[in-house]
């Protein structure tokens, strides 16, 4: 690999790939927020890749980089047809989701479900690095149901590891695929992070990286010193700001993070030209709206995005509005 492709002595900072949320106007805003932190595509199945409108799945804009796009799949051959294709968009990393809890998943044989079966998944891994250059990785949970977190989830990573994975994301927590729903897979089974500090032990020349229930960077950041890195889901979304601080706190960029004066006036202009392409308003705001958490004007701005710009009419316009809106606030939003 290259200097930009993991590698075990790397450390990474990603944003979780997220259904429905973290989209291309999602990642055009984050990286506007951070330059260095790795930002995923939500999950694409390898059916829909081949069957389907391929740019609306895959266009990204080129100040993405570092990317990564999710696949869902169990079949070698279609996931290795997909990795080429995703490939040729330009993503610097496919990775294979084997943590998805959901009913949908579960019944398209691809997901969690796929922690039973270490082999099929490695003539996966195998299969998409013979079709592509970029970094093959996994993203997978501690285990399913009552498997054990133990002897299983090492005998699944070596296996792995046999077939060239690049590097494994880890979710610190089982998955229960009876009786839970994503949500409450999201929250209920227990989070053991040690055990993926173990895994680390076990496997040491192979990247390792964690996630799950990490609410912030000051709880993340000690898993680093173990770890090859760390991936931030719904804090990193929710309360987006926090991106600001990771260029200097994880890979000691001493640039200065962008003005919020000049996020906004990207993400004005980026949403005008998405608007010229037919793209309403909120689908681009959406991801902005937890911008300000914490700070005066967040009530107001949260408004104002998720109302004002829910509107068939919206313009790109309303945007720079609200901005100014909440800057005029006695207490005033950080530079």
């Amino acid at each position: 690999m290259d200097s930009e492709q993991l590698n075990a002595r790397e450390k990474t900072f990603s944003v979780a790939p997220m259904i429905d949320w973290t989209d291309r106007h999602c990642r055009y805003f984050h990286r506007l927020l951070s330059r260095r932190a790795r930002l995923y595509t939500e999950m694409i199945t390898s059916a829909a890749i081949l069957h389907g409108d391929r740019d609306r799945l895959l266009g990204c804009d080129p100040s993405e980089h570092p990317n990564a796009v999710q696949l869902g799949g169990s079949s070698p051959s279609e996931l290795a047809e997909a990795a080429r294709i995703a490939e040729s968009y330009g993503y610097d990393e496919i990775n294979l989701n084997v943590g998805c809890p959901s009913d949908r998943v579960q019944s398209g044989r691809f997901g969690a479900c796929l922690m039973a079966e270490p082999d099929l998944v490695a003539a996966c891994v195998e299969a998409m690095k013979s079709a592509v250059r970029v970094p093959v990785t996994v993203k997978c949970r501690l285990g399913i149901d009552d498997q054990d977190t133990g002897a299983p989830l090492d005998m699944f990573t070596a296996k792995l590891v046999e077939a060239g994975v690049d590097a494994l994301v880890v979710h610190a927590r089982k998955a229960w695929l009876k009786g839970l729903s994503p949500k409450e897979n999201r929250e209920i089974p227990p989070l053991d992070r040690e055990r993926v500090h173990r895994l680390k032990e076990t496997f040491p020349d192979l990247p390792v990286i964690l996630n799950g229930g990490l609410g912030s960077l000051e709880e993340a950041l000690p898993h680093m010193g173990g770890l090859d890195g760390v991936m931030l889901g719904r804090a990193a979304y929710r309360t987006p700001a926090i991106l600001r601080d990771v260029d200097l706190t994880v890979f000691s960029d001493p640039t200065p993070p962008l003005p919020y004066d000049d996020v906004i006036a990207k993400m004005h202009e980026y949403a005008c030209a998405q608007a010229e392409a037919g793209v309403p308003l909120h689908h681009v705001t959406r991801p902005m709206l937890g911008l300000f958490h914490g700070e005066p004007g967040a009530r107001q701005w949260r408004r104002l995005l998720s109302v004002d710009m829910q509107r068939p009419d919206a313009r790109p316009g309303l945007l720079l509005d609200a901005y100014s809106r909440i800057r005029s606030d006695p207490g005033r939003v950080a530079a």
